[in-house]
């Protein structure tokens, strides 16, 4: 079963009532604001842009992930607010990122979050978990004056340590994620009495990345990993990496009758909806045909079969960019 709750990271401070209900009476979903490294980036913002008060409804909202992980969350997003136009940035030539250092990770996401800036978005969604651990409190930052309303994703705990009978969750995500302190302190906040047994998904981005999601490799893979879960008793999986909600037939296929999967990408378009409400941003229901822009940094035919696998019937503007990074960066890894 799949169920899509969990506590997004919203810089505005707003509070997500389908966590509420999801809760015990007493309890709401908390919005986490700690200080994360800047990792020193540069945090220039195109003096180009209007303020965030003038900003037109019809302005694009900005996606990224650091590859094609974050259509996950796009697809949601486009499924709750059809009338919008969305402007998706996949890194996919720095991917990936889960096995990077934070100052490297912050560097990509404020060289991403700029080159968004220049293109007018009128809301930022940071559809990747390891981008927004490390990340997104120096977005803020680099964006606090102009107001921009600004939505992170962090696994689900709080929803897993509420729905788990047997009190054993695990959670599948990148390294980087799970060693953040970030993370740690959500499991501090939430975990209670609900063990979380916490499994780095290595190799699993990279090979979604080259659109691989059920080859033999990927599923021996995969079945180490839930295995390790499953042997722990959890009945309960937190993906905590946006790549991995495109593994769901396997995950099924594998551990579908033993765990309970908390997915993220709904309630990432529900608090992005009730954001842009609450500035008369919504695209209004007479908006003519919306665009869906699809950018990356690397590959663009991942994104072309994903957009296609799940359905987007809009008009697809796709191309292939450059963002140059703030720093020097090592390219020994990077995709071409």
């Amino acid at each position: 079963m799949y169920i899509s709750e969990f506590t997004p990271v919203d810089m505005t401070h707003a509070i997500d009532p389908d966590l509420r209900r999801a809760a015990t009476p007493a309890g709401s979903a908390s919005v986490s604001t700690s200080n994360a490294g800047s990792g020193g980036a540069s945090s220039s913002v195109s003096k180009a842009r209007p303020a965030q008060s003038e900003m037109p409804p019809d302005a694009p909202i900005g996606i990224f992930d650091s590859g094609v992980g974050g259509m996950s969350v796009l697809h949601a997003i486009h499924r709750l607010l059809p009338k919008e136009t969305l402007l998706y940035c996949a890194d996919s030539h720095y991917a990936p990122y889960g096995q990077r250092d934070d100052e490297y990770i912050v560097d990509r996401s404020v060289a991403v979050c700029n080159w968004l800036l220049e293109h007018q978005i009128k809301a930022l969604v940071v559809a990747c978990n390891t981008a927004t651990a490390p990340a997104i409190e120096q977005l803020r930052k680099l964006t606090e004056h102009l107001n921009l309303p600004i939505v992170g994703i962090e696994p689900g705990v709080k929803p897993a340590a509420l729905f788990s009978k047997r009190r054993v969750a695990g959670v599948l995500a990148t390294a980087s994620t799970l060693k953040s302190q970030r993370f740690q302190a959500l499991l501090a906040r939430h975990a209670g009495d609900c063990h979380f047994v916490c499994v780095a998904g290595n190799g699993l981005v990279d090979a979604i990345e080259q659109g691989d999601t059920d080859s033999p490799e990927v599923i021996a893979l995969l079945e180490r990993y839930l295995d390790e879960i499953l042997d722990a008793g959890a009945d309960t999986l937190v993906l905590g990496c946006t790549h991995y909600p495109f593994l769901e037939q396997a995950i099924q296929k594998i551990a579908g009758e033993y765990l309970t999967v908390i997915d993220t990408a709904s309630a990432v378009a529900r608090q992005l909806e009730r954001l842009l409400a609450e500035r008369q941003l919504l695209a209004p229901a007479t908006a003519g045909t919306p665009i869906v822009r699809l950018c990356s940094t690397g590959n663009m035919a991942p994104l072309h079969t994903l957009a296609d696998k799940l359905g987007i019937r809009v008009e697809i503007d796709a191309q292939s960019i450059n963002i140059p990074s703030t720093r020097m960066v090592d390219t020994c890894c990077h995709r071409f």
